[in-house]
């Protein structure tokens, strides 16, 4: 497994705390597996039935310590599409730059007139449901519910020292800036949300950021 860098700046956390959220991690997603595999059933039928392709689709991110990981997302683009314009939308929003109206959609991470989102893709997208399969990478351990959002190989080679504390836990399906940030805030203002959780993390802080979720995904406000 590639280790893009080693960070410099560390943030203490209690081993109890990370063996009792593991405990977490594991319990929810195997209660929520019957459903789960249900509703990504029907998902999977809806992606063959609208564009040739693999069902899933498979990139590399960066999970704990810089720790490269093949993170699973449901496909909602058409195959083989070119990488250039998320490459590009990822290189302004972090310089803060401000995207047209036209292509700035409510996850600063996603692009609204992407020509590459296929007709269920931008259902899955606007509803997070294309984040479902991850719950694999929490059961594997790459992931876990709740954390920061996976960082891209290429966005992390940007990154400053500061930037890096985003890697010193692992990352989530969920989080602080997923539920109270997205396209209210610039990307320096996203590393200390993500920075703030992670100093002061808690089971009940996870819990509790677990509840909202589905509210935020039903609000149709984008993925992570």
């Amino acid at each position: 497994m590639a280790v893009l860098a080693e960070p410099r700046l560390q943030i203490p956390v209690d081993p109890g705390y990370l063996r009792l959220k593991r405990l977490v991690d594991v319990t929810v997603t195997l209660a929520l597996l019957p459903l789960l595999l249900a509703v990504m059933g029907v998902i999977a039928v809806l992606i063959r039935l609208d564009s040739s392709g693999p069902v899933f689709f498979r990139q590399k991110r960066l999970g704990l310590n810089g720790k490269e990981f093949t993170l699973l997302k449901f496909r909602s683009m058409y195959a083989n599409s070119d990488d250039y314009l998320h490459r590009e939308a990822i290189r302004r929003y972090m310089n803060g730059d401000r995207l047209s109206s036209s292509q700035q959609a409510a996850n600063p991470y996603k692009l609204n007139d992407d020509p590459r989102i296929t007709r269920i893709g931008r259902l899955l997208r606007r509803t997070s449901l294309d984040e479902l399969p991850q719950f694999f990478n929490v059961l594997h351990g790459e992931m876990s519910l709740v954390g920061p959002r996976p960082p891209l190989p290429y966005e992390v080679e940007q990154y400053s020292e500061r930037d890096w504390l985003r890697l010193a836990g692992k990352p989530g399906l969920t989080g602080y800036w997923q539920v109270y940030g997205r396209s209210k805030v610039d990307f320096k203002t996203m590393v200390e949300m993500d920075i703030a959780y992670l100093q002061r993390q808690s089971i009940w802080e996870d819990l509790r950021l677990i509840a909202l979720t589905p509210l935020v995904m039903l609000s149709g406000r984008g993925g992570a």
